[in-house]
């Protein structure tokens, strides 16, 4: 999109940009009505962004990202919470303002030549949280939560294809996900419970031993903080304290599993606290649970 066609910028995007996304804002409109009330609970619906300050600073940041010949830069979807990549994708001017705007991830697609927001037909829209550029502003990440599904497939992410899976003829398997170490964890914890409920052997193990005995579990939970807080009090050394705070989390994940929550859940609690203060936060729950 040439340059000229975003001086208008002020109190929204002008043009074809304000065009197409007051086009998808009626579109949501009509189409969110099973889900719409999902995603007014997040912060981060704002299809109109009428309150956005949209400025000159938005064009001469959108003329500074490096765009190839052809007008594109590729874009990631990243969970702000859990550090998955979602997907990837290509964006344009156009589509980095209507992202910037809405707080949609919005792409450009290339076999269509059309924007297309992230959701705007199943309504598994990635409500955007911040963007980045790399260094070379040639690439963009969309760091977001994702509503739903991201891959078409059903597929949380689109990249659940583990190239040593494939190259050890396994057929890949769409709950086999890119993870980090923490989340590696978490996916070993609840094969373990599956392989109880199931009612199948596997292999004996650690984890199906505190699945199975709270008292247990709970016992280790409390040793495990216990000797995590002695490593201060006796000024042990720091590769101490974070093989107890291993075992620690390990222990808390377990119980985490046996209570049906996320650690996705337990970030995102993290997240939303970060912009409230400790003490205040920690009076609010004493007021909370004494209404009187």
């Amino acid at each position: 999109m040439p340059a000229a066609s975003l001086v208008c910028f002020h109190s929204l995007i002008s043009g074809a940009v304000e065009h197409r996304l007051m086009s998808r804002v009626k579109h949501w409109n009509q189409n969110c009505s099973l889900k719409i009330s999902a995603s007014l609970s997040d912060q981060s619906f704002q299809p109109a962004a009428k309150s956005l300050p949209i400025t000159s600073k938005v064009e001469t940041l959108l003329d500074s990202v490096k765009w190839d010949s052809k007008g594109l830069a590729v874009a990631i979807a990243q969970n702000v919470d859990t550090g998955a990549i979602l997907m990837q994708g290509f964006a344009n001017k156009e589509a980095l303002a209507v992202t910037i705007a809405s707080r949609k991830a919005t792409f450009y697609s290339r076999s269509r030549s059309t924007l297309w927001t992230k959701g705007e037909t199943s309504m598994n829209f990635i409500n955007v949280h911040d963007i980045f550029l790399d260094c070379d502003h040639d690439s963009i990440i969309y760091l977001g939560k994702p509503v739903g599904p991201t891959c078409h497939t059903g597929a949380e992410t689109c990249y659940y294809s583990s190239v040593y899976d494939l190259l050890g003829d396994q057929e890949s398997i769409q709950d086999h996900l890119a993870s980090t170490t923490l989340y590696s964890l978490e996916a070993t914890i609840s094969q373990r419970k599956d392989e109880i409920d199931s009612l199948k052997n596997g292999k004996s193990s650690w984890t199906k031993k505190l699945l199975l005995d709270n008292e247990l579990l709970c016992s280790k939970v409390r040793e495990e903080a216990s000797e995590l807080v002695e490593t201060l009090l006796q000024n042990e050394d720091k590769t101490r304290t974070a093989s107890e705070m291993a075992d620690l989390i390990y222990h808390a994940m377990v119980l985490l599993k046996l209570k049906d929550v996320k650690m996705e859940e337990v970030l995102e609690v993290l997240r939303k606290r970060f912009s409230q203060s400790g003490i205040e936060e920690k009076s609010s729950r004493k007021r909370s649970s004494n209404p009187s």
